[in-house]
């Protein structure tokens, strides 16, 4: 191993540790350079990929049995091999395929490492002229073009998966398509036929992955035939099961427009919520008021309150402790003893510095303040306490 293969190796590990812990404790493990690294997916959306895939099996006849199938799958997109190595143990046979012959020889080595010994490696490129078959096929298209920019439709990415759609729903009972956050999910969901599911993952406070479901034309059920608006989302925090939210784009459409009228003073104002980010980039802004007793504070804040503390909510959750207007006197009074503050701004014309600056806040400190407008375009500045 020469200097730069060795530097390679070190800072693969140092990656690693922080975001793939049980990959980085298994001795013998060699990494690829930082870009595959950054590009693949961590320990945690791997996990949740293997929990939905576990569930869609129940509806197979147990494989290795007599008379019953083979359950095979194969990740026409390797990689690094994140997803694969989660995934495989579930099935008989599993086949890993991947472009980048360097990455090829990286599973070969790492995979019986990590439990996947029987694994099949293909080093190929995916086109239309595809021919294999299996139960189930995970495939997460580049989201750059041959420039290195980033795209923002299906279409665009690489391998496409508009013109594989047809092949990869007469080739598999289930493909799961892995998707960056940054693509539209209404128009991925539009676009593509017999999308039965759709998965926004966050962690951490921050969207990290969309995982359709597509079945295939030969499964069981033949579900497909709907509209894409029917078809149910789920937005999932992975630090909090419990808070998983399930809607459709009809319902969303369908749901009216709550807007909160601001109490007095003297009635309080009770709580105040973020959604999680899995659930903004869903879209759910109408729908989250029909499964939980909230009104948004104005159209485009996607802030919401209650009277009373609602801790299921699925987000972030303050209590109010006070308010105020942007009118001098009502700040002066709010920010009295203020002179540091973690510092947010929802649907306000102001960045965070712009406002820090003009309040004259200094970073950190005990308090917590949002500024946000109302649905009669009011600016206000709110001081919160963790719910």
């Amino acid at each position: 191993m020469n200097l730069r293969e060795a530097l390679t190796q070190i800072e693969g590990r140092q990656l690693a540790a922080r975001k793939l812990p049980l990959l980085a404790a298994t001795d013998g493990i060699l990494y690829p350079a930082r870009l595959s690294l950054e590009q693949c997916s961590s320990e945690a959306t791997a996990a949740y990929k293997r929990e939905v895939v576990a569930r869609l099996l129940k509806e197979f006849p147990r494989g290795g049995t007599e008379g019953g199938p083979v359950l095979s799958f194969t990740d026409l997109t390797g990689g690094f091999g994140i997803d694969f190595m989660a995934i495989a143990p579930l099935f008989s046979r599993a086949t890993y395929v991947e472009r980048d012959p360097g990455l090829c020889e990286l599973a070969r080595h790492n995979l019986p490492l990590m439990g996947c010994p029987h694994a099949d490696v293909i080093c190929e490129e995916v086109g239309g002229d595809w021919e294999g078959a299996s139960s189930f096929i995970l495939i997460d298209p580049a989201r750059r073009d041959a420039a290195g920019r980033k795209v923002a439709l299906i279409e665009d990415c690489t391998p496409d998966i508009c013109a594989l759609q047809e092949l990869l729903r007469t080739n598999a009972r289930y493909t799961l398509i892995k998707l960056s956050p940054m693509l539209d999910l209404t128009a991925a969901l539009r676009t593509l036929e017999g999308i039965v599911e759709a998965h926004v993952i966050s962690v951490d406070g921050e969207c990290k992955e969309l995982l359709l479901v597509m079945e295939g034309r030969n499964n069981l059920g033949e579900r497909f035939e709907h509209s894409y608006l029917n078809t149910p989302i789920y937005c999932v925090d992975l630090k909090d099961h419990a808070a998983t939210f399930r809607f459709t784009l009809a319902e969303e459409r369908s749901a009216p427009e709550t807007i909160y009228a601001p109490p007095s003073r003297g009635r309080g104002w009770g709580r105040v919520y973020e959604p999680n980010p899995s659930i903004l980039k869903a879209g759910a802004f109408k729908s989250i008021c029909r499964q939980y007793p909230v009104q948004k504070l104005a159209k485009d804040s996607h802030l919401y309150v209650s009277e009373q503390l609602l801790p299921d909510f699925p987000g972030r959750k303050w209590q109010v402790a006070d308010f105020a207007t942007f009118n001098k006197k009502e700040l002066k009074r709010l920010l009295a003893a203020v002179d540091a503050a973690d510092l947010t701004v929802r649907g306000f014309p102001l960045s965070v510095a712009s406002l820090r600056k003009q309040l004259h806040l200094r970073e950190g400190g005990a308090h917590h303040l949002i500024a946000t407008t109302l649905a009669d375009n009011t600016k206000i500045l709110l001081k919160v306490l963790p719910s």
